[in-house]
């Protein structure tokens, strides 16, 4: 009998190349008789390069492209980073598991002589293109001056003595990924750098009526880190509203409960709103759309309203 074939679509950098790769593994490992193969597909996101990822649509620029060769039938699933994955899905297609975790946290690589990130010199130069962490890190040190970078990880790493940075701010996950641990000079702790909305977990994509292939990939979900991304993307799909604006969330499962800390902020860190809840498992995505619409009632509409211009969010009173 010829053996079942089961397609896997990516992107082509590194990262994940690396995260499809492992997805492979673990599914050749599970399945000794399915043979796995990798689809690698360029997205918008690769290939705009050299504006702000903010400027020209955000999220969905890593995925659409691998979302429309799935419902071509050329893929059978994808791989994608759950920091990259918008909150709908085209029609026919759904995020059917959410891997365990890595390190959610943020970190920075130091340019050398430089041991902490407080150390760097009055009006240092940090290299990062995400605007959540800019405005935390500008919260923190006011003075610096954030540079824009993309690209994959290691030549946003090489920008650090291409572009004479100080710092350059990294997701942890991708980090350890590939094998750049020891180059990390510091760790921020969720406290102080709130990660992104599903850092540092993966999120499985297939078609909503494959049976055969959804029962295959269902060992990958994992109920606490799947719990706290629902929440986390709950706070992202109400406080969203076509801009690309500074919003994090952050979900810890601990036994039943989940703690739920999410902020909204200007570009320049100046007006930050920021709120923790918790919560019984269960209501995870109820609480997650309810916190979200307390940042509202606390302020956050005007500050979304004014990163981009947009009218989004109207006061109801």
């Amino acid at each position: 009998m010829a053996k079942r074939t089961l397609r896997i679509g990516t992107r082509a950098s590194a990262l994940a190349l690396w995260q499809a790769n492992w997805v492979k593994s673990e599914l050749e490992k599970k399945y000794p008789e399915l043979e796995v193969t990798l689809t690698k597909i360029k997205t918008q996101g690769d290939k705009i390069l050299d504006v702000p990822l903010a400027m020209v649509g955000g999220k969905g620029l890593f995925v659409k492209e691998i979302q429309e060769a799935m419902l071509r039938n050329e893929i059978d699933i994808a791989v994608h980073s759950m920091k990259d994955v918008p909150t709908f899905f085209p029609e026919g297609t759904g995020l059917r598991c959410i891997t365990e975790r890595e390190d959610p946290r943020d970190i920075a690589v130091l340019k050398e002589g430089v041991s902490s990130f407080l150390e760097i010199r009055q009006g240092g130069r940090i290299g990062t293109s995400s605007l959540r962490r800019k405005a935390q890190l500008l919260h923190m040190r006011p003075d610096l001056e954030m540079v824009d970078i993309r690209g994959n990880v290691q030549t946003r790493i090489s920008k650090l003595t291409e572009d004479n940075l100080d710092a350059v701010i990294l997701a942890a996950a991708g980090m350890h990924r590939l094998g750049f641990a020891d180059q990390i000079g510091e760790y921020f702790e969720p406290k102080t750098c709130l990660p992104a909305i599903g850092q540092g977990a993966l999120g499985l994509e297939s078609r909503i009526d494959d049976d055969q292939t959804n029962a295959l990939i269902d060992f990958f979900n994992h109920p606490p880190t799947a719990i706290a991304v629902t929440a986390e993307r709950a706070v992202l799909s109400t406080l969203e509203g076509g801009c690309q604006v500074p919003i994090a969330a952050f979900g810890t499962v601990t036994g039943d409960q989940l703690e739920l800390t999410a902020l909204v902020s200007d570009v320049a860190g100046k007006h930050m709103i920021k709120k923790t809840v918790t919560c019984h498992v269960d209501q995870a995505e109820a609480t997650g759309v309810a916190l979200a619409k307390q940042l509202l009632a606390e302020g956050a509409g005007p500050i979304l309203n004014e990163v981009y211009g947009c009218e989004t969010f109207k006061d109801e009173g």
